[in-house]
């Protein structure tokens, strides 16, 4: 590699060499009309050697040599361009004003300005020369390689990027034939030489007359509602060409896109893009050079925690989880790079000597808590190990972090937990319940924030219909009302850190979760996307309500109210109209896990639960599965 930066280096200051005494001496030809007279060609030499000396030191300083010409673009030419007009200047000021020999003193004034012209024609053109015969050669091959045609829908920022790369990289396999954008002052103008054809409303006129093999829709700022709309509007129009997308703005590093983030358009992009604001500096304040511990870290949400964290240059980062597997995934994904930042930890938080060690030797000063049992069927009919992890997982953690003053503790909690009719939810409650309570020994500042289902979250609905549909279906959906929220988990976790930061201690917090979303609904649209027409080719079958699910989840129980927090209008502080004492919560949670590690019969563990969360419905839950 050294080598090859060398022969490189080596070959464009010999070229500029050659170049600058070319410029040189067609200028004085030009000048004289292909003529050179006899005063002038004795002292050419002296002009070109001045101007190979100033020249060349101006390309050095300006770090002209270390430009790749295969990607010249507008930054090295004006890098170029600076080099050049600065080294004329001063070869301009030697030769008309100081004048260092009699040779100097009939310098033809047209011959300078000339040779200015060329030199940065020349130098440039060697320069742009190789990009340029790529680009020749890519319009040239594309449909000798029968590269897919991609009208891009999209004309901004991420759309030049994609075209640039679609056109400049040899293995891509698409070619933009054009780009479709609202914005009228953009139609008719050329990007990278590919034309804004015109607006998505005269998309099927625009269709007619330019043959397309794919979309892709280049809008990582837009929201779910107006991708949503694109997307109908090119199924519309043709429906059987494949629809692909950029992600979202969070999910792409610095905002830059590429090809290797083009993916087929899914369920998620139609109803996970919700418009996202946060303080990043208020975020990175919390974060930067702290000690953060993530709990349940190898899941959908402690994952996504603990990349998102990492990007806010912790000092270290721990992942605890009790399932190895999953940690050694997360860990090989995310550090790169990190050796002596990230720390993966083996560990059950049931097990109180463990999670003291834990918390004597990691030493955290932030503890984001996502460890859950979530599985509301499975844990309908085994509430004691419920309570053994939502309940008293989170109370070893809490007593951790006060006795090791740990200065933010930030329990993920959910939607499931208000009015709730499974076990799951009530011990989420229960849980929220104990770090109230737990705030008020002043030491350690507890948040609890609340939000509902994110997309594609392991054992969640919509894997669980990727599933079905890939075998042939049917598609299993509990009851044709049944709503529920969802967010993306980026979106979801960004909220969750910009909450903490903002959080004094004993909060509660919600977030607004956009408009439930029918699952009947969504089963039918991700079984289009998959190619397929729901109830001809893959059926629906509606198989009832599960044990402890409902109908609607709700953000907020009848007896709380709510707030906007002032740092951001997707976050609602949570208003308790009654205050449970320390003793009150503490004494009947120490019963209730008491119960569990002694044997006790499950309807015992649900009526104990009940006399901590009264609005808890455990009557209300739905069909039974089998057990022992």
């Amino acid at each position: 590699m050294q080598t090859t930066k060398l022969k490189r280096r080596a070959f464009f200051f010999i070229a500029d060499i050659v170049l600058i005494a070319l410029s040189m001496y067609l200028a004085f030809w030009l000048r004289f009309d292909g003529y050179l007279p006899p005063e002038y060609t004795k002292n050419i030499w002296y002009f070109i050697g001045l101007s190979e000396i100033i020249l060349l030191a101006m390309l050095i300083l300006h770090g002209c040599y270390n430009i790749t010409w295969r990607f010249f673009s507008v930054r090295e030419g004006l890098m170029l361009l600076t080099a050049m007009t600065g080294g004329n200047l001063i070869l301009g000021f030697i030769i008309f004003f100081i004048r260092p020999g009699a040779q100097y003193r009939q310098f033809p004034r047209s011959v300078y300005m000339v040779n200015f012209v060329l030199t940065i024609v020349l130098i440039g053109s060697l320069r742009v020369s190789k990009r340029a015969v790529r680009e020749f050669k890519n319009w040239r091959d594309v449909r000798r390689k029968g590269k897919q045609r991609v009208l891009i829908i999209g004309a901004g920022a991420a759309g030049e990027q994609i075209a640039r790369e679609m056109i400049n990289n040899p293995r891509s396999r698409y070619w933009p034939i054009g780009f479709i954008d609202d914005d009228a002052s953009k139609s008719g103008t050329s990007i990278h030489g590919i034309k804004v054809l015109g607006k998505r409303e005269e998309l099927r006129t625009l269709l007619a007359s330019h043959p397309v093999d794919e979309f892709l829709i280049a809008m990582p700022s837009a929201h779910s509602g107006e991708i949503r709309e694109v997307f109908h509007a090119l199924r519309e129009c043709d429906g059987n060409k494949k629809i692909k997308i950029l992600p979202g703005i969070i999910n792409l590093m610095n905002g830059n896109v590429a090809l290797k983030d083009v993916h087929e358009i899914n369920v998620e992009d139609l109803l996970g893009r919700q418009p996202v604001s946060v303080d990043h500096e208020t975020i990175r304040k919390f974060l930067t050079g702290k000690r953060v511990l993530v709990t349940g870290a190898g899941g959908s949400i402690g994952s996504e925690l603990s990349k998102l964290v990492l990007q806010f240059a912790p000092a270290r980062l721990g992942l605890l989880d009790s399932d190895e597997t999953e940690l050694f995934y997360l860990v090989n994904k995310i550090k790169g790079g990190q050796e002596g930042i990230v720390f993966p930890i083996v560990g059950d938080i049931r097990d109180v000597p463990k999670m003291e060690a834990l918390f004597s030797k990691f030493k955290p000063q932030i503890v984001i808590h996502s460890a859950a049992y979530k599985h509301v069927p499975i844990l309908e009919h085994y509430p004691e190990e419920a309570v053994k992890t939502n309940i008293l997982g989170t109370r070893n953690l809490s007593e951790a972090a006060l006795k090791h003053g740990v200065e933010r503790f930030v329990n993920i909690s959910t939607d499931k937990a208000i009015n709730p009719t499974s076990v799951m939810g009530a011990t989420k409650r229960i849980g929220e319940e104990l770090l109230k309570v737990q705030n008020e020994r002043n030491g350690t500042r507890f948040i609890s924030v609340r939000f509902g289902n994110v997309l594609g979250s392991r054992g969640s609905v919509i894997p669980l219909f990727r599933e079905q549909i890939k075998k042939g279906g049917p598609v299993r959906v509990t009851h044709p009302d049944m709503k529920r929220y969802f967010m993306a988990t980026s979106e979801a976790v960004l909220l969750v850190l910009q909450a903490a930061a903002a959080g004094q201690g004993g909060e509660v917090y919600v977030l607004d979760m956009g408009t439930p979303v029918n699952i009947s609904d969504m089963a039918k649209e991700m079984i289009r996307l998959s190619g397929f027409e729901p109830d001809v080719e893959i059926e629906i079958a509606y198989c009832g309500l599960r044990a402890g699910e409902k109908l609607f989840e709700e953000l907020l129980g009848a007896e709380e109210g709510s707030e906007r927090t002032s740092h951001n209008e997707k976050i609602f502080r949570v208003l308790a109209s009654q205050k449970k004492s320390w003793e009150e919560v503490w004494g009947k949670a120490d019963k209730l896990i008491h119960m569990c590690s002694n044997g006790c019969q499950r309807e015992e563990i649900r009526a104990a639960i009940k006399d901590l969360v009264p609005t808890y419905r455990p009557d209300e839950v739905g069909a039974e599965i089998n057990h022992w």
